[in-house]
């Protein structure tokens, strides 16, 4: 696809292939052969769409696309045009979008040759309005949806196209204040009747007589007088029967699905079908000559027909070979009956079929708008979609009539486009320089003027109005007088018929039963034969591709009035929003000035504002996203803490609930924020390599697990809703990776399997996990957490809850091994007493752990109801203060035979929250002394020296009390004050002694172990060995902090307290 300059798609960095431009307002030279040629590029390429502006030009690919899926719904919905690919969902969601944005009902018109994909595009509008439109009544979206197989009673194939439309429709879509759609209505009009009776060589009659008689069943087909194709003189014409690509059995099933969605009822359906095969038994009907007068030929042809239109035959027969004539005879009314002759009989049985067939399409648009009937009208988006210009190597009424409609048509479309968008700038007083185009409009005249010189439709009236029964001479009639009455008019020629210069091109029309089909009722529709193909560069020419280029080129691509423009963007600026108060347009500026919009791409009009480039639109209104994305992330951001916080106290209430009057707590637990994953599982695949996929992670932390010896070794917990997981560390022995340290699944305990959980009565972090085969011993810090998530999914899992079992003496039921002294398994005991300090004391001894701790809260406490999770006063909006709801991150854990590097610190670390007696650590020494040019910088990155290395002497540095001129002073007690030299120049303040400056207050500090990239505008940067001071410290994780004069929030897992 083409790029917009240095403009590219976010696709376009993906070895997409480009294919000439996708907005021929690019096209370096403006030409028709330079339009078919972009045009055949991106064809080949299967790019079918391309813009011109704001006008989506679509080439039908006679294949079917793959990109009108979910994804692409997806991608196109709330986009700009040109964030993506030319698209019709783009055209679509702009309709819908500008609809609800303006309040003002929105109109498609999709114009172009018969076979140019034109009700596929329709249809792929309204598919795609339908899915991006919320909810609304899903009655009212199926019904919309499910209309297009009732076109089967519409639709045709041709020459050109297998499912061609022989109808003109406007399908409006009505949508409630809201944006959902909650009713419709369908407008049909120019049904080609004529189709119903004869077509072209190798074309087919209206889809639903093939489609009853190939899926029909038994009884139906039996009590229709269904049989075969070549039965029917109405389908056996053309010689064509089947379609490739069109299945005629499944196709009727799904019109009957259709009439049934739409609330047709089965009785309405089965007459819908009888007069569908009696038009078809109609037509088996044929004449025969007697005595100048028509007469049926083969009367049992009669019987059917009369059966299923519920009609006596014999009145049928009456009525197909003779008329009523109304006349007056000597000032009275009469009627009189006369005899027709064959041609005429055939004439009048058409005439019944083609009314028969249009009555029941008539009826089924009904159906559909009686379902999706509104009483009131809000906010609707039209689609019109009519049947293309057709130039045959014969043109007779049908093709005068199509044309003169699509002739109006390309008015409506240069008026909306090429005229209209001009003369407003003019009005609008935009510096403009007009550019020349054809306008039809001496076209249209030509053909439907009613004034001096009439037009061909206005002599056309006037001699049906004069003819007599036979119609031969009244269209020489129309001839002679079309030559003398506009001969002279440029778009005007005669030959043995009359030509028009449409605006699509020379068309030559055969005058022979103009007259005759303009008269009658029954002949006023269309009838269209496709007899010849267009070229592209004549569509090109007819569509006035190139002038519209030209237009959009020189002209601009977004236009609004003030008022609408100021309230889009008016939250851009503080000034315009939530309203301006001044001068619309002045408002205006000031909101172009403020984003900084150069000058040369817009212009201010009278009432409207004028943006040239799309780009600088979509600047506009990607600033304006932001903005929106910028206050919905501050609500966002403020409900999800508060829904935190209550989720927080739920949890602590429901933990509480299990240990209350059980055990004793810790003092900084007991209010502590629950995060669940403390070893940030999203960024440890080896870790995760261990749980099944997307298996949810509920907890996860690093704890300590103790053997049948009672020694410790580091195993990182994980609990999933399935299980709970031991994953440690192990050097590879054989191998490419042999000594290696690999992560290695140590234990995997269904959480269904677990028969119990031992906790003792004190303040210890120390719990057994009972499970048939063996027990595990593990000492985790956030005990409390773990117990009340693995009860929670131990309830689910088995309808009980988890037995807790309390007390200071535990048993441990021992793995058995395959060999050695622990073949039989056996146990041991732990047990728990009264000691001193916050810190567990383990001695172990042969079958027995003894653990000692000091007391810690009463058993009976329960956590405080005030939010503790709160780090600022209520009255404090500084953008410090603020704990972010996102977990603290954990630290980069390295790993070195077997066991955690820093898992000494990661220990203490979370015991640093529970203890307030933790002394320094041996290795980091505070400075005492600072140096000549004042304090170290506590952001500085140099380490300090080895413990084990003696400290620099750093006398030389030390600042006697009295200044330099202490230092000359006698070191006695009593005596004469030294007497300064007369060499030495006097001290500031003749001598007196210098003030003691006040002591900084001392703040505590920690140490960055790890480098940390802050993620917000609220936290701190730093690098490993930073000094940061600490200014508040969070049980969430969360610190708060400052470091080189700037104050934030840093996780506390990355720092060791100094």
């Amino acid at each position: 696809m083409g790029s917009r300059g240095h403009y590219r798609y976010h696709w376009q960095s993906h070895n997409v292939k480009q294919s000439g431009v996708d907005d021929m307002v690019l096209l370096s030279k403006i030409s028709e052969d330079a339009v078919v040629e972009n045009l055949k590029k991106r064809y080949m390429d299967d790019f079918i769409f391309t813009y011109i502006g704001p006008v989506l030009i679509s080439v039908n690919p006679f294949k079917q696309m793959p990109y009108f899926g979910d994804k692409e719904v997806e991608m196109y919905q709330g986009s700009a045009q040109y964030e993506n690919p030319p698209h019709i969902y783009a055209l679509a969601d702009n309709m819908y979008r500008n609809m609800m944005i303006d309040r003002e009902n929105q109109c498609v018109i999709i114009s172009g040759e018969s076979g140019a994909g034109k009700t596929v595009a329709a249809k792929y509008i309204m598919s795609y309005i339908s899915r991006v439109s919320g909810g609304g009544d899903r009655h009212v979206k199926d019904i919309i949806l499910q209309s297009n197989p009732l076109l089967g009673f519409g639709n045709a194939k041709t020459i050109r196209n297998n499912n061609s439309s022989r109808f003109g429709k406007y399908f409006e879509i009505q949508f409630s204040t809201g944006g959902e759609p909650d009713g419709g209505k369908i407008s049909n009009f120019l049904l080609e009747k004529s189709r119903v009776v004869s077509r072209n060589p190798g074309e087919r009659s209206f889809h639903i007589f093939y489609q009853l008689i190939e899926g029909a069943g038994a009884d139906q087909k039996s009590s229709l007088g269904v049989t075969t194709l070549d039965y029917y003189t109405y389908l056996n014409q053309s010689g064509s029967y089947k379609v490739d690509d069109i299945n005629d059995k499944s196709d009727f099933k799904e019109t009957m699905h259709a009439m049934s969605v739409i609330g047709i009822s089965l009785e309405e359906r089965n007459l819908v079908l009888q007069i569908v095969a009696g038009v078809l038994h109609l037509g088996n009907i044929t004449f025969k000559e007697a005595g100048n007068y028509a007469a049926v030929e083969n009367e049992e042809f009669l019987a059917f027909p009369a059966f299923l239109l519920g009609v006596d035959p014999m009145r049928l027969k009456e009525k197909l070979t003779s008329r009523k004539m109304d006349g007056k005879w000597g000032g009275k009314q009469e009627s009189i009956d006369v005899t027709l002759n064959v041609e005429q009989a055939c004439f009048t049985r058409d005439a019944l079929s083609k009314a028969l067939h249009s009555r029941i399409f008539d009826f089924l648009v009904e159906s559909i708008n009686k379902a999706v009937v509104k009483d009131h009208e809000e906010l609707n988006i039209g689609v019109l979609d009519i049947y293309g210009f057709e130039i045959f190597q014969k043109n007779g009424f049908e093709q005068f009539c199509i044309n003169f409609v699509n002739e109006k048509l390309q008015q409506i479309f240069i008026e909306l486009t090429l005229k209209a968008e001009q003369e407003e700038y003019v009005q609008e007083g935009i510096k403009w320089t007009a550019i020349e185009y054809f306008n039809n409009k001496i076209v249209c005249d030509l053909i439907e003027s009613k004034v001096n010189p009439p037009g061909i439709m206005s002599i056309l009236d006037d001699v049906c109005a004069t003819m007599h029964a036979k119609g031969e001479g009244a269209d020489q009639t129309l001839l002679q007088k079309l030559r003398v009455g506009i001969n002279s008019h440029e778009h005007f020629n005669s030959n043995q018929g009359f030509i028009i210069h449409h605006y699509a091109g020379k068309v030559s029309y055969d005058a022979e039963g103009f007259c005759e089909r303009n008269r009658d009722v029954l002949f006023t529709d269309l009838i269209e034969l496709m007899q010849s193909s267009e070229m592209v560069k004549h569509q090109v020419e007819y569509l006035g591709l190139k002038e519209n280029i030209r237009v959009r080129r020189a002209g601009y691509a977004y236009r609004r009035i003030f008022q609408k423009f100021l309230n889009r963007y008016a939250i851009l600026t503080k000034e315009t929003w939530p309203s301006w108060h001044g001068d619309e347009k002045q408002g205006v500026l000031h909101l172009l000035r403020t984003v900084h919009m150069e000058q040369d791409q817009y212009q201010l009009g009278r009432t409207k504002i004028f943006i040239k480039a799309p780009e600088s639109l979509f600047l506009l209104e990607e600033m304006r996203e932001r903005k929106f994305d910028g206050y919905a992330r501050a609500i966002q951001k403020a409900w999800r803490q508060y829904v935190a916080r209550k989720k927080y106290v739920q949890m602590r209430e429901e933990a509480s609930d299990l240990l209350v009057n059980r055990k004793e707590r810790r003092r900084h637990s007991l209010n502590r924020n629950f995060v669940g994953d403390y070893l940030g599982m999203d960024d440890r695949p080896e870790l995760r390599q261990f749980l099944a996929k997307r298996e949810k992670v509920e907890f996860a932390d690093k704890i300590t697990k103790y053997d049948r010896r009672f020694k410790g070794i580091k195993r990182d917990l994980i609990l999933t809703p399935k299980s709970v997981y031991l994953i440690g560390r192990e050097k590879v022995k054989q191998g490419p990776d042999k000594g290696q340290v690999t992560e290695v699944l140590k234990r995997r305990i269904e959480v269904d399997k677990i028969l119990a959980v031992s906790l003792s009565t004190l303040q210890d972090d120390f719990l057994i996990l009972h499970e048939q085969e063996y027990d595990s011993l593990v000492e985790c810090v956030f005990k409390t957490e773990f117990i009340s998530v693995l009860s929670r999914r131990y309830e689910e899992k088995t309808q009980r809850k988890l037995p807790l079992k309390f007390g200071n003496t535990m048993e441990l039921k021992l793995k058995k091994e395959s060999w050695g002294p622990w073949s039989a398994g056996g146990s041991r005991q732990v047990q728990f007493i009264q000691g001193q300090g916050d810190e567990a004391v383990l001695k172990p001894s042969n079958k027995m752990l003894q653990v000692s701790v000091g007391p810690g809260l009463a058993k009976n406490t329960r956590p405080t109801k005030k939010n503790t999770t709160q780090s600022r006063p209520s009255g404090h909006r500084g953008p410090h203060h603020h704990i972010p709801t996102r977990v603290a991150p954990g630290p980069p854990v390295g790993h070195q035979n077997g066991s955690v590097k820093n898992s000494t610190h990661s220990a203490n670390q979370r015991n640093s929250q529970y203890s307030n007696q933790r002394p320094p650590p041996s290795n980091q020494a505070r400075p005492v002394l600072p140096t000549p040019g004042g304090q170290k910088e506590r952001g500085s990155s140099k380490a300090p020296p080895p413990s084990n290395q003696a400290p620099p002497n750093l006398d030389c540095l030390r600042v006697p009390d009295q200044g330099a001129a202490g230092s000359r002073r006698p070191s006695t007690n009593g005596g004469n004050a030294h007497r300064q030299s007369t060499n030495s120049r006097p001290p500031p303040g003749a001598g007196r002694p210098k003030p003691v400056p006040k002591p900084k207050p001392q703040v505590p500090q920690c140490k960055a172990l790890y480098a940390y990239d802050a993620q917000d505008t609220d936290e701190l940067s730093f690098n490993a060995d930073d000094l940061i001071d600490i200014i508040k410290e969070d049980a969430s994780g969360w610190w708060t902090g400052r470091l080189r004069g700037k104050q934030g929030l840093f996780p506390n897992n990355y720092v060791t307290k100094i």
